[in-house]
């Protein structure tokens, strides 16, 4: 098998990763907070550690890691029926790895495929777990569709957190240098930990998390990628401090003030990390 055959089998895995990780959190967030929640969290932990294992991969690989989004298995009525789903998705998974370790002739990239596996088939024995224990306790999807104008508020910023949460993945991705590749892998874990507390909200007020996000900045050149990186943090701070005086209740406006500075802090670094590529020539990119 031929290079390019490999990598395309590579970003496969790590589409499908990547809509393990939707579809779970998808789940997590709708039924609330709670021991169930947590642990379906948790396990989205781990596909997101698989989907970054598998993009340095192909990075060292010398192709761009795919920021497509891949199976998942949606439409189920109820709960019970969405930890199914899980446990059909984790199964597939566990297959296509197999298939992709009998096809790939190499020994660290089989490794790794195992060393995927091994997570993946503990996932199946806890959703098996989950579709008894959420029928016995009836747990039920919390969300309802359109919500209130905080709810939509809190909708509009889920969306554009994801957003950018996968272009600052992208984007550590492509760095070179050590430094600028964990700064971004920074944002982009305050990226997600904005994203947990959003969704959160949305459960208190029984709105609806639309997994969706608007196309990631792609560009190659470093003054491109932190110019539109620079931009997306200004927009995210002014549209969070707009946010915070629209609401009467002193909770929800602590909430968009911290992620309003935090966007903030964020455009400096990005500002500064500009600055510097100026004149540094580590500042590459893959």
């Amino acid at each position: 098998m031929d290079g390019e055959e490999v990598t395309r089998l590579l970003n496969k895995d790590l589409e499908d990763e990547y809509g393990t990780i939707i579809q779970y959190l998808n789940h997590a967030y709708a039924i609330g907070e709670g021991e169930m929640a947590c642990d379906i969290e948790a396990i989205s932990r781990d596909e997101m550690r698989h989907l970054d294992w598998l993009a340095e991969l192909i990075v060292e690989l010398g192709v761009v890691p795919s920021v497509d989004r891949g199976k998942m298995l949606t439409g189920a009525a109820s709960v019970p029926d969405w930890m199914k789903n899980n446990v059909r998705l984790g199964k597939a998974a566990v297959s296509q790895y197999e298939e992709h370790i009998e096809a790939i002739d190499n020994p660290k990239i089989t490794r790794l495929l195992r060393r995927i596996i091994s997570y993946e088939k503990p996932h199946h024995c806890a959703f098996m777990h989950l579709v008894a224990k959420t029928r016995r306790e009836g747990v039920r999807d919390l969300r309802r569709v359109g919500g209130n104008k905080l709810a939509r508020t809190f909708s509009q910023s889920f969306r554009h957190e994801y957003t950018v949460i996968l272009q600052y993945l992208l984007h550590s991705y492509l760095a070179v240098d050590a430094d600028t590749k964990r700064k971004f892998e920074d944002r982009a874990i305050n990226e997600m930990r904005h994203m947990g507390w959003i969704a959160e909200k949305l459960a208190d007020v029984s709105g609806s998390t639309e997994l969706a996000h608007d196309e990631a900045g792609r560009p190659r050149e470093i003054g491109d990628i932190l110019r539109i990186d620079i931009d997306a943090a200004h927009a995210m701070a002014a549209a969070y401090d707009s946010a915070s005086n629209e609401f009467a209740d002193a909770a929800i406006e602590r909430l968009f003030r911290r992620m309003r500075d935090n966007e903030q802090h964020h455009a400096e670094m990005f500002e500064d990390l500009l600055a510097r590529s100026a004149i540094d020539s580590s500042q590459r990119w893959r």
